[in-house]
């Protein structure tokens, strides 16, 4: 399915919890897209996540959207093209088979699922099926990152000799049953850990080896990687759950080059910061980078490449299942 030209994209989201309103209120401030319902198995209130990202606007559209009885009834509207699926990670596979299966596109939260050969068999039907499919790995498209990742594939600062990444907070005090159960979630060393793996992948390759230190509720990684033109770069990245409730999230970033450092942080006055001969610099958002979230982004940048009739989704769900496979050396070698 394609739409083109000045039509709409037709949105519905399937899961309104925390991750579903955030999807509803980057659709609400997309250009040519609009929502046309949505349904939740559970009919649960929105909840809290680590990030605030959606406002009263998306908490109004929640009361003022139709909202379907059961998913095929969902999918048998003929003014929906682009599902969103929102919904504990168990749930992914099947719910996203079905839309396929229904002819529209799909966005799936991440982690897609917990087993690539999944996410392989996924990606084969939507190709078949000539739909879109992609994960929603955000990170690639959080304006400050996609500005640190171009700058090391493209060597501003030279080669990236050093990196580290830090993403850790409270144990989730919601859907806690599904959450803290990591036969369903992974723990937080797949839900949570799981965008600095995949940002890893996006910034600097595929590591060729791989040493993990910790559980599925705190992981620290480290990536050496031993050839092309990052051969000697070693990356750390640590993940986790704190058992803490009051602990404020954290989300961090370092990279090391020839000739600057790169720093970002969350919640910091200026976010992403570069350090070269001496002198720090603040970057400023809006200016030297793209404004928004990384839902916004993943999101417009989908819209767009449906309205365009593009045959591939800007992250596809091949991307998915190799970041499952890097997470699942990362617990292999626990």
């Amino acid at each position: 399915m394609t739409t083109r030209g000045g039509v709409d994209v037709g949105v519905a989201i399937v899961g309104v919890g925390f991750m579903g309103r955030t999807h509803l209120a980057s659709y609400a401030s997309t250009a040519g897209c609009a929502v046309r319902a949505l349904h939740d198995p559970t009919q649960r209130a929105a909840a809290a996540g680590n990030l605030i990202t959606a406002g009263g606007g998306a908490d109004a559209l929640l009361g003022s959207l139709p909202r379907t009885a059961s998913v095929d009834e969902l999918l048998a509207r003929s003014d929906v093209d682009l599902v969103s699926i929102c919904t504990p990670t168990d749930t992914h596979v099947a719910l996203a088979r079905a839309v396929i299966r229904a002819g529209k596109h799909v966005l799936v939260e991440k982690p897609t699922a917990l087993d690539a050969r999944a996410i392989d068999e996924l990606d084969r039907e939507a190709r078949a099926a000539g739909v879109l499919a992609m994960p929603a790995h955000c990170m690639r498209f959080w304006p400050a990152w996609t500005w640190m990742a171009n700058a090391v594939r493209t060597a501003r600062f030279g080669r990236p000799l050093r990196a580290s990444f830090r993403r850790i907070g409270a144990q989730p005090s919601w859907s806690r049953d599904f959450y803290l159960d990591t036969s369903r979630s992974g723990g937080a060393a797949v839900d949570l850990h799981i965008h600095d793996a995949d940002f890893v992948r996006f910034a600097f390759g595929d590591p060729d080896h791989v040493d993990a230190r910790g559980s599925r509720m705190h992981i620290d990684t480290r990536y050496r990687f031993g050839a092309g033109p990052n051969a000697g770069l070693v990356v750390e990245a640590e993940g986790g759950w704190t058992d803490d409730p009051g602990f404020a999230f954290m989300m961090v970033a370092s990279i090391q080059c020839e000739r600057a450092v790169i720093d970002f942080r969350l919640g910091r006055e200026h976010e992403l910061v570069v350090v070269e001969d001496g002198v720090q610099r603040g970057l400023v958002a809006g200016v030297d980078y793209a404004a928004g979230t990384g839902y916004d982004h993943e999101i417009a940048a989908l819209v767009a490449a449906i309205r365009e009739g593009a045959a591939e989704a800007p992250v596809t769900l091949a991307d998915a299942a190799a970041t499952q496979r890097l997470l699942d050396r990362e617990l292999a070698a626990l």
